[in-house]
């Protein structure tokens, strides 16, 4: 077989992995291999923006991780989905566009300011990656982008639900806010979506999919990496498998990893690279000891609030039957309804505990009755309106370690929700707060009973109880091979992710990031897939 040779490898078609890809082979004029272990994302369900409702629970588009056991949620385990498909999460999610706040980024810029690499995280180092990427359907201004290819728009539909929610929530006295990437982050408001026209805009339909016909670009799904190959302290390559078949393939440039914040570091440590002790433990020969690899796994942790409507509000039963045929005929014909819409249309960030801080408490707002595998023993799927709220800068840390070195093996996962008392403090906060929202009008009138929590007027404990049995991650892992300051022994990465003691490979995802942003983590992850891009183009 004939050698296989490309400039640059990219392992994982992610969010990110899309961007730098694209952006290498547009902007750089490479050959890059895009490695993509999932499925295509041409399905009609990844495209129209509820589709992921069908899916969430079960779906090949899905890869779902299994927590160990965690002790202080009394056991439980609870799953982390993660996207098995060209564009990853940008493919299979609710498709919020949230950036985080300014100061999320200058918080990454102080703590990687130690570096002699002198690379600028600040917000205003960032922003010019998010808006050269966003094409907004109805802001073009300083801090948003109308031109670029990542399509972002306002609802196509709003349920009377997610109305008199903003309504409610106006009503206990926060702002309504036109623009959760504006200056500022606080009140209550309508969220902005990667989708036009009922279309899903991923990063592999805005990125991957104009550059389809284009000889410099390579994409290979079902493709499942095993380790990186590296030599004389560089890495040169990768060895995957498609089906059966093994196959090698070799970097003139760079290696970038960018599957994930649970799967790049199990790469990592499978190739060598991670905790020595770990890798002695599954019989790995430790190329490089870096004891970060697979710590400081970060989550947004959320906790649901589900109140059954007296009438037949919300999105109950509307992609069944005689409604969801009602649905597409108004779909075709006239580009209006319910299928325009991810179904998330309303959401809030707030700070319970000190309202003129910055918030704590991000909200989702959504008119259904949401059943997951713990929700569905305690609730019957009825009309309903189902409200999470979300621990948006978690103290809480977990791990992602090897099961074996095996390559199919799953990592062990473990993401300690609400493990601090800090986060515990503000998720009961917010709960409590939203829990007024239910009898608040616009809103209380609709509402038959708040299902859960179960209790009618839950005290402390109540809701400590209800935040434990109930937990689950926001779909956002981060964290787990940190860039961080020449002096941080747990630094996977320097402030170019480049994974330190190896030259010519990068991690370039949500595990990059030495701290989590405050809101939804697909639009950074983009971003990230932009920057590392610019740094290979750029070097220093």
């Amino acid at each position: 077989m004939a050698r296989e040779e490309f400039d640059y490898i990219v392992v994982g078609g992610g969010s990110a992995g899309c961007v730098a890809a694209a952006q290498l082979v547009t902007k750089g004029n490479h050959r890059v291999l895009l490695l993509e272990a999932g499925h295509s994302h041409h399905h009609p369900l990844l495209d129209m923006p509820p589709g992921i409702f069908k899916m969430i629970n079960g779906s090949k588009y899905m890869k779902y991780h299994t927590t160990v056991p965690q002790p202080h949620l009394d056991g439980r385990e609870h799953d982390i989905p993660q996207g098995n498909v060209l564009g990853g999460g940008s493919s299979v999610n609710a498709q919020v566009y949230i950036r985080g706040r300014p100061s999320d980024y200058d918080e990454w810029d102080q703590i990687l300011r130690g570096n002699n690499d002198g690379a600028d995280w600040s917000w205003n180092a960032v922003l010019q990656h998010f808006r050269g990427m966003e094409g907004n359907n109805r802001l073009n201004n300083d801090a948003h982008g109308a031109d670029g290819p990542l399509l972002v728009s306002d609802p196509g539909h709003v349920n009377e639900l997610s109305r008199w929610f903003v309504q409610a929530v106006q009503a206990l006295r926060e702002p309504f806010n036109p623009d959760f990437n504006g200056p500022s982050q606080r009140g209550v408001g309508f969220y902005q979506f990667m989708n036009r026209a009922g279309k899903r805009s991923s990063a592999a339909y805005a990125f991957v999919e104009p550059l389809k016909n284009d000889p410099r670009l390579t994409v290979r799904l079902h493709a499942e990496v095993s380790r990186i190959l590296i030599e004389n302290g560089a890495a040169v390559g990768v060895q995957y498998r498609i089906g059966e078949t093994e196959h090698t393939a070799y970097a003139k440039g760079e290696v970038i990893v960018s599957s994930g914040a649970l799967v790049s570091p199990k790469l990592l440590m499978l190739s060598g690279i991670g905790p020595a002790a770990h890798l002695a433990e599954h019989g790995i020969e430790c190329k490089v000891d870096l004891p970060g690899v697979g710590a400081n796994l970060i989550d947004h942790p959320e906790v649901p609030i589900t109140g059954t409507t007296n009438g037949k509000f919300g999105y109950f039963n509307q992609g069944n039957g005689w409604r969801m045929l009602k649905n597409g005929i108004q779909f075709k014909l006239f580009g209006s309804g319910p299928i325009t819409t991810a179904g998330v249309e309303a959401g809030a960030f707030v700070n319970p505990l000190d309202p003129d801080a910055p918030p704590t408490i991000q909200a989702f707002c959504v008119p259904i009755v949401y059943l997951d595998r713990d929700t569905r023993k305690s609730m019957k799927d009825t009309y309903g309106v189902t409200i999470t709220t979300v621990v948006v800068k978690p103290k809480s840390r977990g791990y992602v370690k090897l099961r074996s070195a095996d390559p199919s093996a799953m990592p062990l996962v473990s993401p300690n929700l609400l493990k601090d008392e800090d986060d515990m403090r503000q998720m009961v906060a917010g709960q409590r707060f939203f829990l007024r929202a239910f009898h608040t009008e616009p809103l209380a009138r609709r509402i038959e009973r708040v299902a859960l929590p179960a209790q009618p007027d839950p005290d402390e404990e109540a809701l400590r109880t209800h935040c434990r049995r109930f937990v689950k991650t926001n779909y956002h892992p981060a964290g787990t091979c940190k860039m961080g300051a020449d002096g941080d022994p747990m630094a996977v990465l320097d402030s170019r992710m480049r994974v330190r003691g190896v030259e010519r490979l990068r991690v370039c995802d949500m595990s990059a990031v030495p701290n989590i942003n405050a809101g939804n983590t697909n639009a950074p992850a983009m971003m990230l897939g932009d920057r590392c891009a610019d740094f290979i183009l750029n070097p220093r």
